[in-house]
């Protein structure tokens, strides 16, 4: 059987977290194969349509094997944020488990894991305007000098936000000059309700770090070949796009899209974008090592498989659940 008969104290969510590159779509396509799950997206760029090659995007083939709910959600001259991610994914756990069967959330946005699991204090919307004059400020200055700035507005954010992850920089900013409230004072006020099920949660790192730079850069440069480029011209071509959107600023569209406006060469372009997915994984591994109440699992292939399908066995078997 599958899920039916859970009562909403028993009714489970299953977490499959990793950086970039680690191999979570190959796993989690295994354990819909064994379990009775449903995948729910967590990437912050596959919910864009028409940006497949650069977000790793699961393929046809793949979608058909096992659908993933929260892809192609919305159009990317729109701005997807972790509150509307919040309301969406909350909505399709409901669906899943009204199904009889147990979500299976699967990505690297750490951001949105958290914001589902904990919840979202109320911020300001994001400020269009205000994000290009900052862009034009950290192009000026860099960002180093504006996680300064941070620094001594609202040092308790500063502290935790790195000096090359610029979008946060950049969101902590905006808050604090739409608010003049640090965005650490915000987040420490009143919050959504957490979730209300049992969350199972697996994380996945890589085996080496060099291992992972290198098949983060045969991967990149394989998106290339698949037409990468001409993904970002045709985005590019729009003309509705600019480099203060979500869309643009995901990891390898940002830096490609800085060739196609004149600002970088194109091997410059594509070394910026390897760069910044290795930085991405980095940042991806540092939350998840803050990140509690997880199993921790090692990249390596078939024994990472079989610890997984182990520990989610034995907690579907505490639930009253079986196989399929």
């Amino acid at each position: 059987m599958g899920a039916e008969g859970m009562d909403q104290k028993q009714a489970a969510v299953m977490f499959l977290m990793g950086p970039t590159a680690c191999g979570k779509t190959d796993l989690a396509v295994e354990l819909v194969r064994r379990f009775p799950f449903e995948i729910v997206s967590v990437d912050s760029a596959m919910v864009y349509r028409g940006m497949d090659i650069g977000t790793a995007k699961p393929d046809a083939e793949t979608l058909r094997l096992a659908p993933h709910r929260l892809i192609d959600v919305c159009d990317p001259a729109e701005a997807y944020s972790a509150a509307r991610f919040r309301e969406d994914a909350l909505r399709e756990i409901a669906a899943v488990h009204a199904a009889g069967r147990i979500p299976l959330l699967v990505g690297g946005t750490m951001l949105y894991f958290r914001a589902l699991e904990q919840g979202l204090s109320v911020l300001p919307a994001a400020d269009p305007a205000l994000r290009v004059r900052l862009e034009e400020e950290a192009r000026l200055h860099g960002w180093a000098f504006l996680h300064a700035r941070l620094a001594a507005v609202d040092p308790v954010a500063a502290a935790r936000i790195h000096p090359n992850d610029p979008q946060r920089i950049q969101r902590a900013l905006e808050v604090w000059e739409l608010t003049r409230r640090p965005l650490s004072e915000l987040q420490r006020a009143g919050r959504d309700e957490p979730l209300s099920f049992s969350v199972v949660k697996a994380q996945v790192f890589p085996e080496d770090r060099d291992r992972l730079h290198a098949r983060i850069e045969e991967r990149f440069r394989l998106m290339l070949e698949l037409g990468l480029w001409e993904e970002v011209e045709r985005l590019y071509a729009r003309g509705d796009l600019d480099p203060s959107m979500p869309s643009v600023r995901a990891v390898g569209y940002r830096q490609l899209w800085r060739h196609l406006a004149g600002e970088i060469g194109r091997e410059e372009a594509v070394r910026a974008g390897i760069i910044a997915t290795r930085q991405l994984a980095k940042r991806q591994m540092t939350w998840l090592r803050g990140d509690t109440g997880g199993h921790v699992f090692t990249a390596s292939g078939e024994r990472t498989m079989r610890n997984v399908v182990e520990l989610v066995d034995n907690t579907l078997r505490v639930m009253g659940c079986v196989r399929k």
